[in-house]
């Protein structure tokens, strides 16, 4: 069965539907975020076909779901998820850094992909940037989604992640990102473009702000995702 809360929604609140077997994960999840100021968790579910009508009913603002889920196969989940409700996104949380979950999470749509050791903290922040449109991999696989972005022939089809950059970066920002992309540390940039170490982390602070990311990891995926580098 599937429970729903229904509350008066604030534009300022995300809401969260949970798609998790577990109980005891489920509620912890529940209990975890409901302490977050600005997420609210309206639904959750036990399976993939109750999570799918939560979706119907709610079109919640993010689902977050685990992958191994009973009933359905959970990349047909999200390709459902995605069908019936496009705005909605989809946050993974799994125990598993496989570069064929990777993979097939975001091919289906996925907009975030976490490791279930993840902080609550930490969690709450991807839910908050990922609403906003932002893109998040957990640095476990960070290397697969490397992978994936450096093939031209890969299909990002069933709605996969299309948002856009609110602000312009600045000519220094584009330069800090490209060093950026290329795994170079603050200090190293700052050798680089010669300029104080403290200048080369505003940079790099201001460029996680405008793509709305928590890590230089996923402002360099995004970099590449978006088309603003080249690798």
């Amino acid at each position: 069965m599937y429970s729903m809360t229904f509350k008066k929604p604030l534009a300022s609140v995300v809401r969260v539907a949970i798609i998790e077997d577990y109980k005891l994960t489920r509620v912890g999840l529940k209990c975890a975020l409901d302490k977050i100021e600005g997420i609210e968790v309206v639904a959750e579910a036990q399976n993939a076909l109750m999570g799918i009508e939560i979706v119907k009913k709610l079109h919640p603002d993010i689902v977050l779901m685990d992958l191994g889920l009973p009933g359905m196969n959970g990349f047909e989940a999200m390709d459902k998820i995605k069908n019936i409700s496009p705005n909605t996104k989809i946050v993974v949380l799994t125990a598993h850094d496989s570069e064929e979950d990777t993979r097939n999470s975001f091919n289906f749509g996925a907009s975030a992909y976490c490791l279930k050791d993840i902080d609550p903290q930490t969690l709450s922040c991807v839910i908050k940037n990922v609403a906003k449109g932002a893109f998040w991999a957990d640095s476990a696989v960070a290397d697969t989604v490397f992978k994936m972005f450096n093939k031209p022939k890969m299909s990002f089809e069933h709605g996969y992640y299309n948002s856009t950059i609110d602000k312009k970066l600045t000519p220094r920002e584009n330069e800090v990102l490209k060093l950026l992309v290329k795994g170079k540390s603050n200090a190293e940039i700052a050798k680089e473009l010669v300029v104080s170490t403290h200048t080369a982390k505003a940079h790099v602070c201001s460029i996680l702000q405008k793509f709305c990311v928590e890590d230089r990891v996923s402002a360099a995926v995004k970099a590449v995702k978006e088309g603003f580098v080249a690798i």
